[in-house]
């Protein structure tokens, strides 16, 4: 990741989303929820959603520029990276693996992202997407599980500001695409 460690993802300042909170933390983990509503159809955020290069933060990769970034939506998938190297072989990183994937409405992945990926935790991130009049709402709950050197409480704020930060990302392309 171009930006390692933990207090750069404080750095992390975006348009917040309509919705965000740490929905509970304790020794064992924590819990977050970012929420936001897009002037779309549904069919629309989710052919974005699985198309990370066009929305996610080129801060928050490996390779320093998210078009390096795909998902394939399916159980199993992988929504991975590759890191280009001039003299040696690329390299890749898994950021989650896809557990659950529904067209329009729902995809589901499994993994530690970012910081977390060197920590004794699983995350489990479920991204639903709902009708909302014309428009529809996209959250995302983060789960995570298991020990954390760092502690929950310290870390939870800042994975929260890093999802907002994406979904505020989804919403901008989904909106400039329209």
């Amino acid at each position: 990741m171009r930006i390692f460690g933990v207090l750069a993802w404080a750095g992390a300042a975006m348009a917040a989303p309509a919705h965000a909170a740490v929905t509970g933390s304790s020794a064992i983990g924590f819990a977050t929820e970012s929420s936001v509503e897009i002037a779309a159809d549904a069919a629309h955020v989710y052919a974005l959603l699985i198309t990370p290069g066009r929305w996610w933060s080129d801060g928050h990769s490996y390779s320093g520029d998210s078009a390096n970034m795909t998902i394939d939506p399916r159980a199993g998938g992988c929504f991975c990276e590759t890191i280009p190297s001039k003299d040696d072989p690329s390299g890749t990183i898994e950021h989650a693996c896809i557990i659950y994937a529904m067209p329009g409405q729902r995809l589901c992945l499994s993994g530690g992202f970012g910081p977390l990926q060197s920590e004794g935790v699983a995350g489990t991130l479920d991204i639903a997407i709902t009708p909302a009049g014309k428009r529809v709402k996209v959250t995302m709950t983060y789960v995570v599980g298991g020990y954390l050197r760092t502690g929950p409480d310290k870390i939870a704020p800042l994975v929260d500001q890093l999802l907002g930060e994406q979904l505020a990302g989804l919403k901008r392309a989904v909106e400039s695409a329209q």
